[in-house]
């Protein structure tokens, strides 16, 4: 008899599992709990900078929110950007995901400077006249300089999907799916390049000479 009833329990318990995943599914993505959204933690979605902080850099442009929720980062005389201040973010087995695009100017539209272990590194997308890709630094070497080196033509006012992940061996990146960016970095040293970059730290956005436009960051760990 005790067997019944235990079945039973255990029946009905089994079965409001199930209904509540399936009510969660149904809902919109906005209303889920953030840790059954593909593992995402949104770092900007357009609402407010709480969690950054305008990057003193000399010379720098203004740092502003546009009407549609984008980060826009204008031109200054060289470097402008915001810099994380919330809280902790993960140093390696993450994803970070955002769009970009340049409105003005012929340098990187974004510098994104990222944790990897003990250190930190900058992914460089638009610099040296416009084109270049690449990890500033691998080896003490820039990414116009290493083998993560790479032209890409970025057109004006056209949003790109960039995907940046960092592993225990190995930093990758997509921009619109594509990989451009496969380096085994084990055994290897990866560092910031010397100079007002490194007020970046811990995670950054900055363009140069440039004015770039941000949205839709988020991380996820894998």
């Amino acid at each position: 008899m005790k067997l019944k009833v235990i079945h039973s329990i255990l029946l009905r318990l089994g079965l409001c599992f199930v209904l509540s995943l399936c009510m969660l599914s149904c809902l919109p993505e906005k209303m889920l709990p953030s840790s059954l959204i593909d593992n995402k933690r949104w770092l900007f979605d357009g609402s407010s900078l709480e969690d950054w902080e305008p990057t003193d850099f000399a010379g720098k442009g203004e740092v502003m929110i546009d009407a549609n929720g984008s980060l826009v980062l204008e031109m200054g005389a060289e470097l402008s950007g915001v810099h994380w201040k919330g809280e902790p973010l993960p140093v390696v087995n993450y994803e970070i995901h955002f769009k970009a695009k340049r409105t003005m100017g012929s340098d990187f539209f974004c510098g994104l400077t990222f944790p990897f272990k003990q250190s930190h590194a900058t992914l460089i997308l638009g610099g040296w006249g416009g084109s270049l890709i690449g990890i500033s630094s691998i080896d003490d070497f820039d990414a116009s300089e290493n083998e993560t080196g790479d032209a890409y033509i970025f057109e004006d006012n056209q949003w790109y999907d960039i995907r940046l992940r960092a592993t225990d061996s190995e930093i990758s990146v997509w921009i619109n799916d594509e990989q451009v960016i496969d380096c085994e970095v084990e055994g290897r040293k990866v560092a910031m390049r010397y100079g007002e970059i490194e007020m970046s730290v811990p995670l950054g956005i900055c363009t140069y000479a440039t004015t770039g436009v941000i949205r839709e960051v988020f991380l996820k760990e894998i």
